[in-house]
């Protein structure tokens, strides 16, 4: 499975706090393109607890800490398997287009590419998956806040209009569902990140 946006180092300074968004896009970016392997596993078992306020988020962050801390790789890989690939239906979707399908003609994907290349961000040739997967969207965020791919950060109004129009719609019942999922038990811990997180950016872009 490929993200749907090429992986690219920041290149220009940003604010210690979109340094830290980009952080957390490229984290969700990376659990839900695979699996978490031994080594974030462990990174994510001594990171930092996050001080101050925004309490949903600490609380899950430390509570994702302590999973971390006691789950065993091959186990996550089992989880992710049955959660998002499964033998002939995953679980949970991890595709925008399944939680927003609507009467338009024009599918998702097709408006996600449009503004992928409005954005100057590209599918990496030989790519296999759709560009709805919510891996490949966050990684895109990613890049938007933080730059990269031979381009500085793009503009708030920028970052809004994507995300608004590709993420707002479907990652709210994407997370919840993945939170829900019989089979999920480190992933309850990794979407309620994701959710704690997409709560603070609804309200920093100001969006219900």
């Amino acid at each position: 499975m490929e993200t749907a946006v090429s992986r690219a180092e920041v290149e220009l300074p940003v604010a210690p706090e979109d340094a830290a968004r980009a952080d957390f896009y490229a984290l969700l970016a990376s659990l839900f393109h695979h699996a978490p392997d031994a080594k974030l596993l462990h990174t994510l078992a001594i990171a930092e607890p996050i001080e101050g306020g925004h309490g949903a988020l600490s609380r899950a962050w430390a509570e994702l800490i302590a999973a971390s801390a006691v789950m065993d790789p091959e186990a996550a890989a089992y989880e992710y398997d049955e959660l998002f690939v499964g033998m002939g239906k995953a679980r949970v979707s991890a595709y925008a287009g399944w939680y927003t399908a609507t009467a338009s003609v024009e599918p998702p994907r097709v408006r996600i590419i449009g503004d992928l290349a409005a954005l100057g961000l590209a599918r990496p040739a030989g790519m296999a998956e759709p560009e709805d997967h919510f891996a490949g969207l966050f990684d895109a965020m990613r890049v938007l806040v933080a730059g990269g791919a031979g381009r500085g950060p793009a503009s708030l109004a920028e970052q809004k209009r994507f995300y608004e129009a590709h993420l707002l719609p479907g990652v709210g019942a994407f997370l919840a569902a993945v939170r829900e999922a019989p089979e999920s038990n480190y992933y309850r811990k990794v979407a309620a990140v994701g959710e704690a997180f997409v709560g603070i950016e609804n309200e920093s872009f100001n969006l219900d």
